[in-house]
This record gives C-alpha cells, sequence and structure tokens, in this order.
C-alpha cells in the first residue's frame, strides 16, 4: 500500500533558504576541517552538549565517524567486538572540535 499524493497536501515545515545555505556552508567547512584531520586524536562536542574523545576515521556525506572507547550506553555504534567502535555524527550538529595531541 503507497502513500497517495493529493492537491490537499499540507507543508508542515519548509528550511528557509537562508538557512539552507548556512546549513550547508558550515557542513562543507567541517568537513573540510574533518578530512584535512583524518586520523588524528579529536574531542567533539555536539549542539546538545555531549562530548565523545576519539580518532577521526572518515567523513563522508555530512556525517563524521570517529572511533571511540565503547563504554555501553544507547547510542548506535557500529564496528566489531573490540572496544573500540565507529560513532557517526552529522557534521552540522557539532559545535566544538579540538585536536588532542598524543
Amino acid at each position: 500500500m503507497g502513500i497517495q499524493m493529493g492537491s490537499h497536501q499540507k507543508v508542515l515545515y519548509q528550511a528557509d533558504n537562508h538557512y539552507i545555505q548556512s546549513l550547508k556552508t558550515v557542513r562543507d567547512h567541517l568537513h573540510g576541517i574533518c578530512r584535512q584531520h583524518a586520523n588524528q586524536f579529536v574531542r567533539v562536542q555536539t549542539l546538545d552538549g555531549q562530548v565523545f574523545t576519539g580518532r577521526i576515521v572518515g567523513c563522508d556525506r555530512g556525517l563524521l565517524y570517529l572511533k571511540v572507547q565503547h563504554h555501553g550506553g544507547q547510542r548506535a555504534f557500529f564496528g566489531s567486538s573490540s572496544d573500540e567502535m565507529i560513532l557517526t555524527l552529522v557534521l552540522y550538529e557539532l559545535l566544538v572540535i579540538t585536536l588532542l595531541y598524543t
């Protein structure tokens, strides 16, 4: 059973064009920073105040892949059964990325 598209559709939300462009600019800027610092050890803080420490292992389509120590919890992790897991973060939700020297 499919969704039928009629003439009585109600738009619940539509982003302003200025807002869209701002998000794309931030996303592209962060993408460049993350690619430039691939395999570096960083601390990342999200807009919601969550802080993660790990190694940047990739950046693709607006997502940051961070290898972190897995300590349990309810976030979705991918990887092997080892203590290190890959955490996926959305670039435009990041507030701070700090390069940590090891």
